[in-house]
């Protein structure tokens, strides 16, 4: 594989460094440039968004290659899957969650409905990467039962008004970090971010 780093001047630590900083915590662009330079580094706040989008999903995707192989190898027990809306152009989408037993965040997906058809497509992105689990916690939503009576494994649903927390609480780092980005700008950007950041977040929860 050819160096990505190779037509840049900065060294691959600092690039690795202001990426993660910028996802891991909830910071603006500004607040980075600033941390940055009174670290003695000298960069622009549109130096930071470009390395994002160039190293995010890169860093991202390493981080998920090593999870997803080694979770195959492992049962599948619980996993717990939620919604919340997000705004975009003042147009509501939904981003859709899978967490494990652990707080493990498996998955994220944007959409732009909340119905039958959306839940489908959710459940087999998340179990073509992960398998199946034995038990699945949901809200009380009926696009779940639904979906997964077309799958076949409606049994293995469990739904109550505490079980679910793991993945309420799992969308607050996101929500932070929504508030530090003053939104999105449109769909792609919300689903690019959110699987970034999903991963740099395992990544440092241990």
């Amino acid at each position: 594989m050819p160096n990505p780093f190779r037509y840049f001047k900065t060294s691959p630590e600092i690039i690795r460094l202001t990426v993660m900083m910028y996802i891991r915590f909830p910071l603006s662009l500004r607040q980075v440039e600033d941390l940055l330079h009174e670290r003695g580094i000298d960069i622009s706040y549109e130096t930071v968004r470009a390395w994002w989008n160039r190293f995010g999903p890169m860093f991202a995707n390493e981080i998920k290659k090593k999870r997803s192989a080694s979770m195959w190898r492992l049962p599948q027990w619980r996993w717990h899957l939620d919604e919340v809306f997000v705004r975009i152009n003042g147009e509501t989408h939904y981003l859709w969650r899978t967490v494990d037993h652990e707080g493990e965040v498996l998955e994220v997906f944007v959409t732009k409905r909340r119905d039958r058809r959306a839940a489908l497509r959710f459940l087999k992105k998340v179990m073509k990467r992960y398998g199946r689990a034995r038990v699945i916690v949901t809200d009380r939503l009926r696009s779940y039962q639904a979906a997964m009576r077309e799958i076949g494994n409606e049994a293995c649903q469990e739904t109550g008004r505490w079980l679910n927390n793991r993945a309420e609480n799992s969308h607050q780092p996101f929500r932070r970090q929504e508030r530090a980005m003053t939104k999105f700008r449109s769909a792609k950007s919300l689903q690019k971010f959110a699987a970034v950041h999903a991963s740099v977040h395992n990544h440092f929860n241990q």
